[in-house]
């Protein structure tokens, strides 16, 4: 049946011959996800579904039988992947309906007595079908059109959908209506900065959602900040800690909903102050968060989903909440370090080695842990002592460069070579934090080659600089380190073979001549602009150098050296007579500006 025949049935009016229709359609198109590309064959069958459209939302607004209204809405989700044909479902009068039949509706008093949202009542039986049918088309259509979302934002759906999700604990809602809810509100606050705020401020979207999420994965709470799984069971005598059985896939989809929406509303909660109330909220949430890290499922690809959507929302709150990593009771089978439980740290350590090794993307799969391992350490003593001990053990090998091998080490300092700007970056800043922002340190594991760019960086090319708050503890050399110390490199950080000198039996004018043509083609290079020569600055800095610099150098050459630098390094004639000019006039400008000063105070 074409879609012509499909219109013609539905023009009658007569729901049973509609229902027909529509059923035939929608058994015919249910696996249709692409639409054809013939431009003129395109705009007719555009044309003809917009009617289609048209005619269902009218069916919708009649009193109906539950199977034609399931049929309806089954059409209106089939037409809506088409993102050129939703017109007719952006209207308001259109999206209304819709959400109406997928009740989360506000009705015009919005509050009750009680100062709770009041939901628009379909049916007093609620038809699951109809309200899942409902949701996706809903989905698709604010998936597909920006016009959409701003009617749902006017239509206020973010506070109906909220005003469902208070229900977690309710068993009339199955699976299917809590996902497509969780789903629908991502779309809505992906696309809207005023519904993420309304979200997170009016709604309390930190609370409602981790309170949502706990509901989710069964949790319980023995103390304040530490999480159990309910009906698991713990052997106080057994040594393994306690395994948690695996998340059914129900549980880890909508969790990992949860999770982004949660990372929408909160993506600049590390950038602001919060206060008590927040915190308290965001440490609750981050109790869940190392829960969910140390959770699994059936498949290790969806386990790997949910581990990643979990680190990402860790990385969005302040620094401050992420106490609440170290802060479960030591048990037996628990990694211990300094009397905290560094379960969640190793974990951490370990998902970020997994996708160093694989190397592809590395700047979305390994650098939200990378990051949330740096701050870590930053801020806690504990975790970066325990992070130097597994990546920066006491230094033995002292003969290979410090990016060969495969130590974890090795791995990082390989990054930091990394032709992506901020793997690199934050590869360094990583070791330079497990360093305590020492220069000397951090030199000495990574070689100075490695560590010129941060240094460069921070002006810390001469050494120095502030080393940051950190606790005082000696950095223990190795008898290996320290036999070799001297000979030890410290341009590649290794101790190099005695390579022959290129220099011996010349005499001292033949190496005053070799460096004089050395100086020659650096200076030829610098003319031609292919390099820019630099220099450090007072501040530890690179700086641009220029003619002034060069005669300032020259000058502190011993005089009977000067004579050979001036005829080799002198710049053009004209372009040194022009720079001479130049440097005149500023102190004439000077001198001139100095004496209207004097006026002035006369």
């Amino acid at each position: 049946m074409d879609l012509n025949a499909i219109i013609e049935s539905m023009e009658t009016s007569d729901q049973d011959a509609a229902l027909m229709a529509l059923q035939t359609y929608n058994k015919k198109m249910t696996r249709c996800f692409t639409f054809t590309t013939d431009e003129e064959e395109q705009r007719e069958d555009g044309k003809l579904q917009e009617r289609l459209g048209e005619l269902v939302l009218g069916f919708l607004e009649r009193d109906l039988q539950p199977s034609c209204q399931l049929a309806c809405l089954e059409t209106i989700r089939i037409l809506s992947r088409d993102k050129n044909n939703v017109a007719p479902f952006i209207t308001h009068t259109a999206m209304q309906t819709l959400s109406r039949h997928a009740g989360i509706a506000i009705s015009n008093g919005n509050v009750d007595c009680e100062g709770s949202v009041v939901l628009v009542p379909f049916a007093e039986n609620p038809d699951l079908e109809v309200i899942v049918e409902a949701l996706k088309s809903i989905c698709n259509i604010c998936l597909h059109n920006k016009v959409a979302v701003q009617v749902g934002q006017d239509l206020q759906l973010i506070v109906g959908i909220a005003e469902r999700l208070k229900q977690c604990g309710e068993d009339q809602w199955n699976h299917y209506v809590r996902f497509f809810d969780l789903r629908l509100m991502f779309l809505l606050t992906a696309q809207r900065v005023a519904m993420r705020t309304q979200l997170l401020r009016e709604l309390r979207g930190v609370s409602l959602l981790s309170n949502h999420l706990d509901a989710t994965l069964g949790l319980y709470w023995p103390d304040t900040f530490e999480v159990g799984r309910a009906g698991v069971e713990v052997d106080p005598d057994s040594e393994e800690p306690a395994e948690l059985p695996p998340l059914s896939r129900e549980k880890i989809e909508r969790a990992m909903e949860i999770l982004k929406i949660l990372f929408n509303i909160t993506y600049d909660a590390n950038r602001r102050e919060v206060d008590e109330e927040e915190a308290a909220a965001f440490r609750h949430l981050g109790a869940i968060l190392r829960h969910c890290l140390m959770s699994s499922t059936d498949a290790q690809d969806d386990t790997e989903e949910f581990h990643s959507h979990s680190l990402n929302l860790l990385g969005n709150l302040p620094l401050s909440c992420l106490d609440v990593l170290l802060m479960p009771k030591v048990q037996q089978g628990s990694i211990e370090y300094m009397g905290v439980n560094m379960d969640a740290v190793n974990m951490l350590l370990e998902y970020m080695e997994k996708r160093l090794d694989r190397g592809k993307k590395l700047k979305e799969t390994m650098l939200p842990s990378l990051n949330l391992l740096t701050e870590s350490a930053r801020i806690h003593r504990e975790t970066r002592k325990f992070l130097r001990m597994k990546v920066l053990p006491p230094l033995r090998d002292v003969k290979n460069l410090p990016e060969v091998g495969n130590a974890l080490r090795n791995k990082l300092v390989r990054l930091m070579t990394n032709i992506d700007t901020d793997v690199k970056n934050c590869a360094a800043e990583f070791l330079f934090v497990l360093c305590k922002e020492s220069v000397s340190r951090f030199i000495k594991y990574t070689g100075y080659g490695n560590a010129a760019g941060l240094l460069a960086a921070r002006g810390l090319l001469r050494g120095g600089g502030n080393p940051g708050v950190y606790s005082e503890d000696e950095d223990s050399d190795t008898e290996e380190y320290r036999e070799a110390k001297s000979q030890i490199n410290p341009v590649t950080g290794r101790v190099e073979d005695e390579q022959p000198n290129p220099m011996e039996g010349m005499t001292e004018e033949q190496k005053e001549l070799e460096a004089m043509k050395l100086v020659n083609m650096f200076d030829k290079l610098s003319r031609s602009n292919i390099i820019q020569p630099m220099m450090l600055g007072s501040d530890g800095s690179m700086t641009q150098m220029n003619s002034g610099d060069l005669r300032r150098m020259r000058d502190q050459i011993p005089q009977g050296q000067q004579l050979h630098l001036q005829t080799q390094l002198r710049l053009e004639p004209q372009q040194e007579q022009q720079e001479h000019q130049k440097e005149q006039q500023d102190q004439q400008q000077q001198q001139g500006s100095g004496s209207e000063d004097e006026g002035e105070v006369e």
